[in-house]
Order: structure tokens, then sequence, then C-alpha cells
């Protein structure tokens, strides 16, 4: 079975000869831009042998928010900057130089942030919360801007680019920061507007629950979302593979590795710090619990950058052994 079909028939939860894996890292410097960023995701996924390509949306964080916004009822102003602003355009290049390469071995998968993570890295945390406060419904537009915009970002990645679907990345969930209410009133309209667009143009999209920083979600707010499969904090969430199966109503499930990202540049877990035995038999072990149909090897979320590729590899060696 090649892996493009172990892929999607673990998306499907139909037969596969092999669980297939898929981990990802951020990339620095000259391979976070242009060619030099292409050429290590192609490195780094043929290095691993792994069987799904993940990119990196790394220099596309900050969503370009205008001069003009000064103060919360600013939002109001704000306009789609639409598919020739470098935002935009520069991204799907990325994703078609990669899709050209690796497209025919192994699937593609683009990082989406939804609109709330875009529009708080783009104006700063403290400011976006504070802009709630004093103008939801200004931010709430500004929300469906950058919506509109993510959507269609979504749409020419998977129409253009040619990748298969996205991994589009939920954020704001933490158990203290808005209660159940507020995030279905304020957020997920614009969580929900990119994801059923993406929808339209491929069913293989991937939900990413980030656990960032630690930090635990109220993941019921994410728990019927549309999607092909889940990723999710493991080990933040208190959540086992087994259990999130049942928990996001059956769906193909991600992960079962910690990568918990801790201060002092370090992450926790079997795959950073155990031996190949332990490594291999960890990954045996997920197999045999979860069973092979519906799952899909990876991370909490991304791994440490400086990770020895031959780890991953023994998770791969493993999992073939199955």
């Amino acid at each position: 079975m090649d892996k493009r079909t172990r892929v999607f028939n673990a998306m499907d939860k139909k037969r596969v000869d092999h669980v297939p894996v898929g981990f990802w890292h951020h990339f620095a410097g000259e391979q976070a831009i242009g060619e030099g960023c292409v050429k290590a995701h192609m490195d780094y996924v043929r290095d691993c042998d792994l069987d799904m390509l993940k990119i990196m949306c790394d220099g596309y964080f900050q969503y370009p928010v205008p001069e003009d916004i000064k103060k919360a009822s600013d939002w109001n102003k704000l306009k789609p900057i639409g598919k020739d602003h470098p935002f935009i355009k520069e991204q799907v290049e990325r994703a078609r130089r990669l899709a050209e390469e690796l497209g025919k071995e192994v699937p593609v998968f683009y990082t989406v942030f939804a609109p709330f993570s875009s529009l708080r890295s783009g104006a700063g945390e403290e400011r976006v919360m504070s802009d709630i406060r004093e103008d939801k419904l200004a931010v709430m537009h500004a929300l469906d801007v950058i919506a509109l915009d993510n959507a269609l970002l979504a749409k020419l990645l998977i129409t253009e680019a040619g990748c298969d679907g996205i991994y589009y990345c939920v954020q704001g969930g933490e158990e203290n920061r808005f209660t159940s209410e507020e995030y279905k009133e304020m957020i997920s309209p614009s969580d929900l507007y990119v994801l059923e667009r993406a929808n339209r143009y491929s069913q293989y999209n991937i939900m990413h629950c980030c656990g960032w920083a630690g930090a635990k979600n109220n993941l019921e707010l994410w728990r019927n979302y549309p999607v092909k499969c889940v990723n999710w904090a493991v080990f933040v969430e208190g959540l086992s593979m087994e259990d999130g199966r049942s928990f996001f109503g059956d769906k193909a499930c991600l992960g079962g590795f910690q990568s918990l990202y801790r201060k002092g540049q370090t992450h926790d877990g079997i795959l950073h710090n155990g031996s190949e035995e332990e490594v291999e038999e960890f990954t045996k072990d997920l197999i045999h619990s979860f069973g092979k149909r519906g799952l899909l090897l990876g991370a909490d979320c991304t791994i440490n950058e400086n990770i020895s590729r031959e780890r991953i590899r023994w998770v791969v060696k493993a999992a073939r052994e199955i």
C-alpha cells in the first residue's frame, strides 16, 4: 500500500497495511522562508520516511493588521486583504512547490489558523482581549473579515496549490479565557466559516485542538466541528486516544505522543527522551490499544526542531512491524 492510500484509508477508517506516521516541527532562519523552506520540508519528510507532509506556515503567523487600527472600534474598518496580498499569495506558492515535489509520494496538508488565532498573532494577545471587552461587535467584525481571507487561503491551497487538505488549528478555548456561551457567540462563527469552506474543496481536513503552552482547553467547544480527523493534546487534556475517539464522535484520530513545550526549550515525553526500545514499545502499545483503523500516529503539537530524526524513524519502524 502506498503512503497516500495508507493515510486516506486511515482518515476514512478503512483497512490499512500499517498505521501511518506524521510528525512536524517549526523551521527557523533560512529554512523558514522561500526555497530554503521548501527544501527543509522535503529533506525532513524523506529522511524520516514519513507517511504525510504537514506544511508549516512559519513566517505567516501574523495576520497583516493595518496601522490605522488604533482603538477597539477601528476594527470595524478592517477589510479583506484578498488573494493577491503576499500573506496569501506567498503561502499558496510555498504549498504549490511542495505539492509538486512531494504530492505524488505523500498526502500534503497546509497549516491554516482559525481567525481568532490570526487576529491574536497579528494584533497581540493583550490588545485583542482588551478590545473584545471594550467593543466585542467590532472585534467580531474583524473575525468575520479574517475568516473570509483564511477561507480563501484554504480554497487556494486545495484548488490551486494542490494540497490534499488543511491542518486547521483552533485556539482560544482555554478554560479560563471565555465562557462556553461567549466562545460560541464570538469565536465559533468564524471558526466554522473557514472549516466549512475548506470542506467544500476537500473531505480530508484535519482539526488541531491546540494545547498551546500546556494550557488545557474546553474541548466541548470543538467536539462537533465538521472535520474528517482530529488531533488534540492527549497529555495536556488528559484525554487518551481511545477516549478521544469516542468523545469526538468516532472520527479518525491523529496523535498519541507527547510534545508539551516547557520553559527552557525542552520537550517532555517518550519521543524526546525514551530509549529506542521504549519508543518502539510505546508505539506498538498505542496501536494495539486503539486498533489500526482510524489511527494516525503523531504528537500533541509540534515536536522539538532539534530532535534526532532517528527517533522519528523508530516510530515509523515500529508502526510498520504491525
